[in-house]
């Protein structure tokens, strides 16, 4: 089983639809909350160089947010990632 990691805030469409498309493959995921974490946000986003949410890994693999992980269902690339 991968090991999945959503880094969110509350409030944020595109998380939920994250959580939804994983949900609906059956995949099990860790959520982080960013809301109350303005440090350990600055940090990923300074790792990753990406400036919104969601923030997606998979088996600590940066995946980008929902349109890449969306795209990545859509062409059949996410697949071979949650086996």
């Amino acid at each position: 089983m991968p090991k999945v990691v959503i880094y969110t805030k509350s409030r944020c469409p595109y998380c939920v639809a994250a959580k939804n498309l994983f949900a609906q493959k059956g995949v099990a995921f860790e959520e982080v909350f960013m809301d109350d974490k303005p440090e350990e946000y600055a940090a990923l986003k300074a790792r990753t160089g990406m400036m919104t949410v969601p923030q997606i890994f998979i088996n600590d693999q940066l995946i980008g947010g929902y349109t890449d992980l969306a795209a990545m269902d859509q062409d059949g690339s996410l697949a071979p990632l949650l086996r």
